[in-house]
């Protein structure tokens, strides 16, 4: 069973391995279940919330994918706990907003988790790095089968699972992925891609998904019919989905240091001397830099940087994990801006600069046909 109040929250899901390309960050899959004969929770009243927590989280604890994993009621933990938990993808930014009446309960590895009295009773993902939504999704399915034969969900032959939005009513799943875009950012198809993606019937969204920016040129696609589709047709779609804009981004870092190595250079190396010597950076400002450190990593430029640093640095300079990791204490983002500076620093101490190939004059008809 999960340990009330352990020492260390989960960690999330491992850093992304050393793939090809690193362009799909991470895999996850959300499903959304509610309990028959009890409200909403965004219409239930407290002692009603309290009764789905009480029900629910000692049956979440006690499957065997839950064991040894963390397990707390909102109103046990602290801005700043919450807030790392949403850094880490690990809750929603609206279940850091829960109090009294909404817990939450998170594997061991922190691959699985389960928000109880979110916008639904229970909203259960997995998550997991690289591009495996089928892995995913029989991750979570095994858990939600598990639960389902000790929780009565709320179900409709007709339409299938009932939740409190309506787009999520029928298989109740959200299947996405973290996409690494730079390149198509830097020669402007990026919106391209956007355009037609949501065509399709996909959505594309930011760093923490629906109203957020696309930090660090990571997008999230995930699927937005849930009604009139089987669970592997959703995911069908969005695997092919995915590997072509994978192919995308490949096609334009080609492109880029075919046709364009300066502007690589530039935003490679620009990137490396802010992070290696400013002394005050934002979170946003980070985040974008470290993408470009990313990109030169994927295109060889760096003999020591690693995927592993750069995310630990993604991750570590997040405002949460500063404040959580500079004894636990709220602070100033101005405080927290030159504190990141101090770390980032500190990091790549040592880090040899990018390394750039000669970038060959152009001749006349190649002048001739850049204009």
């Amino acid at each position: 069973m999960p340990k009330s109040k352990p020492e260390h929250i989960p960690s999330g899901p491992p850093t992304p391995g050393e793939l090809p390309d690193n362009i799909v960050i991470s895999s996850r899959v959300r499903l959304a279940r509610n309990l028959q004969g009890h409200p909403f929770p965004g219409w239930a009243k407290k002692p009603d919330r309290l009764r789905i927590v009480e029900v629910v989280r000692p049956i979440v604890q006690e499957t065997s994918d839950m064991e040894g994993g963390f397990s707390e009621t909102m109103d046990n933990l602290s801005a700043i706990e919450k807030q790392v938990l949403v850094e880490r993808h690990l809750i929603s930014r609206e279940h850091a907003a829960k109090n009294v009446g909404s817990a939450i309960v998170i594997n061991r590895a922190g691959t699985l988790a389960v928000m109880i009295n979110e916008e639904d009773h229970m909203r259960m993902q997995a998550i997991m790095p690289g591009f495996h939504l089928h892995q995913v999704y029989q991750l979570i399915d095994q858990l939600d089968s598990k639960l389902g034969a000790k929780l009565p969900f709320a179900f409709s032959p007709k339409l299938g699972f009932l939740t409190a939005c309506p787009t999520n009513v029928g298989t109740g799943m959200r299947a996405s992925a973290m996409i690494h875009l730079p390149a198509l950012v830097l020669t402007d198809h990026i919106n391209k891609i956007v355009q037609a993606v949501n065509k399709l019937g996909l959505a594309v969204r930011g760093l923490y998904g629906e109203g957020t920016e696309a930090l660090g040129n990571l997008f999230q696609i995930s699927n937005q019919t849930t009604l009139g589709e089987k669970e592997s047709d959703i995911l069908d779609r969005l695997v092919k989905v995915i590997a072509e804009i994978v192919k995308h981004e490949q096609n334009a870092r080609l492109t880029l240091l075919e046709k364009n190595p300066r502007m690589v250079y530039d935003h490679v190396g620009r990137a490396y001397g802010i992070l290696a010597n400013a002394q005050t950076i934002t979170s946003k400002e980070t985040m974008n830099l470290l993408s470009m450190l990313s990109l030169g990593i994927d295109l060889g430029l760096f003999d020591e940087l690693t995927h592993a640093m750069v995310d630990q640095l993604f991750m570590d300079t997040q405002p949460a994990h500063l404040q959580r990791n500079h004894n636990n204490q709220k602070m100033a983002a101005e405080d927290r801006d030159g504190l990141r500076a101090d770390y980032i620093r500190a990091k790549l101490l040592g880090i040899k600069r990018p390394k750039f190939a000669p970038i060959p004059k152009k001749t006349q008809d190649d002048k001739e046909e850049s204009k």
